[in-house]
Formats: C-alpha cells, sequence, structure tokens
C-alpha cells in the first residue's frame, strides 16, 4: 500500500521540531531578544557606561535564560504529571465500572459523528482490549494521547539555549562597539533578528514570510517600547 506523501505538507516534513519544541525556541529567543534589549538600551541610555551595560547585560541573560529554563521544566512536569494523574484515574474507572465507560465511549463514538451501529461495534471491541480501551477513553475524553512521550528536561535545555542566543544578539554590539554607536547598532540587530525569527516559523506554518516577520517585530518591539518607557517613568520618579 502506497502512503500518500505531499512534501509540501508539513506534517510529512515536521519531524526533527515538534509543535512543542518550536514553541519553547519561538518563546525563548523572542523573549532573549527582548528583554535583553530592553535592559541593555535602559541602562546604557542611563548612565552611558559600557562596563555597566555588559555586566548588566551579562547578568540578566544568565539569570533570566535559567530562570525561563527551570520555569520550562515546572510547568511542562507539571502538565505531564496532571496528564499522567487523569490516565491513573481513568484507568481505576475503566477498570471499576467498564460497562458505564463503554457507554460513555459509545456516546462519545455518536457525537463525532459515527452510526450507532457502528460506535456500538467500535465500542465493544475497545472495551474487549484493556489497552485499546484506555487509549481511546483518554483521547476521547482527556484529550490525552497516552503513547506520547514527554520530555520536560528537553524542552527546559531548548529554552535556556535559545534565550542565550536571543540575549546575545542585543547585546554583541556594546561587546564590538563603543556605546554611542553600539546602542542604535543594537535596536537594529534585534528588529532585525526578530525579524528573521518570524520568516523562521514559516518554515512550520507556511504563512506569507513578510507577513510572519512583521507581525513578530512590530509585537515584540511593542512590548521592548513599553518595558522601556516604564523603566524611564519609574526613574524619573525616584529622581
Amino acid at each position: 500500500m502506497v502512503i500518500p506523501h505531499n512534501p509540501n505538507y508539513i506534517h510529512h516534513t515536521q519531524g526533527k521540531i515538534s509543535s512543542a519544541l518550536l514553541r519553547e525556541i519561538v518563546f525563548g529567543l523572542e523573549d532573549g531578544m527582548v528583554s535583553t534589549l530592553g535592559a541593555v538600551t535602559g541602562i546604557a541610555t542611563a548612565t552611558g557606561s559600557q562596563f555597566s551595560t555588559l555586566l548588566s547585560g551579562l547578568v540578566v541573560v544568565s539569570v533570566e535564560s535559567i530562570s525561563m529554563a527551570v520555569g520550562s521544566y515546572l510547568s511542562n512536569k507539571s502538565e505531564k504529571d496532571t496528564d499522567n494523574r487523569k490516565l491513573f484515574e481513568e484507568k481505576e474507572e475503566l477498570h471499576q465500572y467498564p460497562e458505564d465507560e463503554k457507554e460513555e465511549l459509545y456516546d462519545m463514538y455518536v457525537e463525532s459523528g459515527w452510526p450507532k451501529e457502528m460506535a456500538k461495534n467500535m465500542s465493544d471491541i475497545a472495551s474487549k482490549n484493556h489497552d485499546l480501551f484506555l487509549k481511546e477513553m483518554a483521547y476521547r475524553e482527556l484529550e490525552i494521547i497516552p503513547d506520547v512521550v514527554d520530555y520536560p528536561i528537553k524542552k527546559a535545555t531548548v529554552m535556556f539555549f535559545s534565550y542565550l542566543i536571543g540575549g546575545a544578539v542585543p547585546l554583541t554590539p556594546y561587546i564590538l562597539l563603543p556605546i554611542n554607536e553600539a546602542i542604535p547598532v543594537s535596536i537594529v540587530f534585534t528588529l532585525l533578528g526578530l525579524f528573521l525569527l518570524g520568516i523562521f516559523t514559516t518554515r512550520f506554518t507556511k504563512r506569507k514570510w513578510w507577513k510572519a516577520g512583521l507581525e513578530m517585530t512590530a509585537l515584540a518591539s511593542l512590548a521592548a517600547l513599553i518595558g522601556y518607557f516604564v523603566g524611564q517613568l519609574v526613574d524619573g520618579l525616584m529622581k
């Protein structure tokens, strides 16, 4: 049997990067660029000191990359633990109330559009196979796919390096250039980085590259501007 295969469809070509990992990559890179840009620009304009700006930038990137990685690990592990608990409870219900669960599965098949006779046959077959029964109930009632293996540590590692790389974009000009030149170059580098990140996502979304690039740049820039002006406002109030 020949399996239909269209190389233009992302579900045939997205094997190396899952949607979950893509989320960590985009989140880490975007937040790394925006947060670091806001921090170093504010410090650079306020102090005029290249050393203070670099030191503060390195501290921000180091601390935030670790914090983001830990946050990613804890949130993904909590989600995984919750799903495992739900599966355990569902397994108990299948053991204690098999007929009620079979009737529930039948109802879900019918609600999904299956003919009643076929839904009855399917629920009868599933109820005789414990693994299949659990898999069907997990998918249809809990919206969990039991066989999918989740790796919180892997996601946390991806988040860590993504944030680190993103943070390096606005920080690098302060290493290479005098501070007065580094400020505008850092802003331009970051805007370019955000635009390229938006383009990168179209590899998976198949959106128009320029729309994705502009959207990423505009929204992230808005966040950076708000953060910068809030920082300036607080600084002014404290003086």
